[in-house]
C-alpha cells in the first residue's frame, strides 16, 4: 500500500511497480557517490557532515548507505517506500509555480533525529521496515507526465539520504521539462550540495532553530552546516525557501528569531521567503503544546521588522499570512487558504497594481 501517513491524495499509479518484500534485507543496488576507500575495506561517506565510517556489511547512521566489500552502496536507490500527488503549497513552496501539484516520493532514513519529526515512521525507519516499489528513475519521470504533474518533489524523509536516485530523477526530469524541488533538512556537505544546486529548480530547508544547543540536543545533529547549505543554494541562483517550525520552549524564544532573521537578511538575502510554521505533538515530543498562534503572528512581526520581505504563517489554515503581499503596495497578489490558490495577481511575475516584481519562479 501507499502510505498515508506522509502523503495526502494516493496515486493509482502503481501497476507497474514491482512491491518489496517488507521484513527481509536490502541487497545494495546502486553504488554511491562522495565516500573515500579506507583501509581493510572500510569506507568513509562524504556525503554528510557526519562522515561515517563504516565497515564491511554495515551502514551508516542514515540507515541506507552500505559497506558492500569495500564499496559504498544505497539500498534504497529505486525503491521508494510512498509516492503520491499534491499541491506545491504543502512543501511549503510560495514561491515557486503556485497553484501547480507535484508528485512526492520518499525513501525510508534520515540523517537527522529530531524529536519532533512529523514523518518519523519513514525517517527513522530501515528500509526494510517498510513496504516499498520498484521505480527507476525513468519510472518517476513516467508517472509526472501521465498525471501531468509539472513538478516531482523529493520530501517526507530526507532526500540527502536518497542522493544518487534523486539526481538521476532530476536530470531525466529536466529533459522532459518538469521541474524538481527538494524539501530538505540541509544536512549535507557543500560539494554535493552543489551538485545538487546544478540538476534542482528549488530547494526548501527546514532551518530547524538558530542555537548549536537545539541542534544538538532537540535534531542530534550541527547547526553550522545548516547555514553554510543555505548560503549555497542562496548564491546557486535555485530557488529557495526557508521553514522554521516554531516550537514552544524549545526554539520560539524572541531574541534568537531576531537573531536568525537579521542572520537571514545579511547572509541570504531580504527576498527569501521564510516559513514559520506551527509545531503539532509528534514522535518524542507527544506531550509538548501545539504553538500557540500568536507565538507565530509574533516571529512574523520581527521577521517583518528586521526587513524580510515575504514573510507566512503555517500550519493555520485561513490566516492572513498564508497569503503573499506585494513588499511595494501592500496589496494581496497571491490570496491562499491551506493549500489553495484562490487569487492570483501576478502578471509576468510582477504585482498586477503597481508592476513591483516580485521574487520567485513563476512559470
Amino acid at each position: 500500500m501507499i502510505r498515508k501517513t506522509a502523503v495526502g491524495t494516493a496515486l493509482l499509479l502503481l501497476l507497474i511497480a514491482g512491491k518489496a518484500s517488507q521484513g527481509e534485507r536490502f541487497e545494495p543496488v546502486h553504488e554511491a557517490e562522495f565516500y573515500e576507500k579506507l583501509e581493510r575495506k572500510m569506507v568513509r561517506c562524504q556525503l554528510c557532515p557526519r562522515y561515517c565510517i563504516i565497515g564491511p556489511g554495515q551502514r551508516g547512521v542514515c540507515r541506507v548507505r552500505e559497506n558492500k566489500q569495500g564499496k559504498l552502496y544505497s539500498v534504497v536507490y529505486g525503491r521508494p517506500c510512498t509516492i503520491g500527488k499534491e499541491p506545491i503549497e504543502k512543501a511549503p513552496f510560495f514561491h515557486f509555480l503556485p497553484g501547480k501539484t507535484r508528485i512526492v516520493l520518499a525513501t525510508a532514513g534520515c540523517n537527522q533525529m529530531c524529536k519532533y519529526c512529523q514523518n518519523w515512521e519513514l525517517s527513522q525507519s530501515a528500509p526494510e521496515d517498510l513496504p516499498s516499489y520498484d521505480l527507476e528513475p525513468d519510472k518517476i519521470v513516467e508517472i509526472a507526465e501521465r498525471e501531468k504533474a509539472p513538478i516531482i518533489c523529493f520530501t517526507f524523509s530526507e532526500p540527502v539520504v536518497f542522493y544518487e536516485y534523486m539526481c538521476d530523477i532530476a536530470k531525466l526530469a529536466r529533459k522532459k521539462g518538469i521541474r524538481t524541488a527538494v524539501v530538505t533538512g540541509g544536512y549535507i556537505n557543500p560539494e554535493p550540495l552543489e551538485k545538487l544546486c546544478s540538476l534542482v529548480d528549488a530547494i526548501k530547508i527546514d532551518l530547524k532553530g538558530f542555537t548549536s544547543e537545539f541542534y544538538r540536543d532537540v535534531c542530534g545533529s550541527t547547526m553550522e552546516p545548516v547555514l553554510e547549505a543555505c548560503r549555497i543554494v542562496a548564491r546557486s541562483g535555485t530557488h529557495l525557501e526557508l521553514v522554521n517550525l516554531v516550537v514552544p520552549a524549545l526554539n520560539d524564544d524572541t531574541t534568537r528569531i531576531r537573531q536568525m532573521c537579521c542572520w537571514i537578511r545579511d547572509s541570504l538575502g531580504d527576498t527569501i521567503p521564510v516559513h514559520f510554521s506551527r509545531f503539532g505533538p509528534a514522535y518524542r515530543l507527544q506531550n509538548s503544546p501545539p504553538t500557540p498562534v500568536h507565538t507565530l503572528e509574533q516571529a512574523a512581526r520581527i521577521a517583518k521588522d528586521e526587513g524580510l520581505k515575504y514573510v507566512y504563517v503555517g500550519n493555520v489554515p485561513g490566516h492572513r499570512l498564508e497569503s503573499t503581499f506585494c513588499p511595494n503596495c501592500g496589496k494581496t497578489v497571491l490570496h491562499r487558504k491551506g493549500f489553495s490558490v484562490l487569487e492570483n495577481n501576478l502578471v509576468d511575475g510582477k504585482c498586477r497594481f503597481c508592476k513591483a516584481r516580485i521574487h520567485g519562479m513563476w512559470e
